[in-house]
């Protein structure tokens, strides 16, 4: 089952000072997509190969993501990233874990709510980078 949300380890992290969104940053975040059958969730603690998705187009280990600088309004900080696509895709997918590819570590869990086909350009589409839309927000 995937439950979508912030990982615990990625709180601790952060509390540790291992996360970095900065512009210019030397930690690289990366997005992979996972079948239904993934077990993802806040207690995800690492990048799995366990039910990722598998098909044309598509890459273990999934694409490198673009931060949006970090930003806070009022008491909430928040992150979001640019959009991510996969070409000449083939493929069904459920949801994706955000993680820190420099360490493996998870950072969030993404329900789609339902299976996604993809049939040539697969796009995750991320919110407004604002203190009530970004997919990650810390109060």
């Amino acid at each position: 089952m995937i439950v979508q949300g912030q990982c615990t380890i990625f709180k601790k992290n952060l509390l540790s000072g291992l996360e970095n969104f900065a512009t210019g940053t030397t930690q690289v975040y990366k997005i992979a997509l996972y079948n239904a059958n993934a077990e993802l969730n806040a207690a995800t603690l690492v990048y799995t190969s366990l039910n990722e998705v598998t098909g044309a187009g598509y890459t273990a280990g999934g694409e490198i993501l673009t931060p949006i600088a970090p930003a806070s309004s009022g008491s909430t900080a928040y992150v979001s990233f640019d959009n991510v696509s996969w070409f000449a895709s083939s493929f069904i997918c459920r949801g994706a874990l955000i993680y820190n590819s420099s360490t493996n570590a998870a950072v969030a869990v993404l329900d789609f709510g339902s299976d996604k086909t993809a049939s040539d350009t697969f796009t995750v589409v991320f919110p407004p980078s604002t203190a009530s839309t970004a997919v990650i927000r810390i109060s």
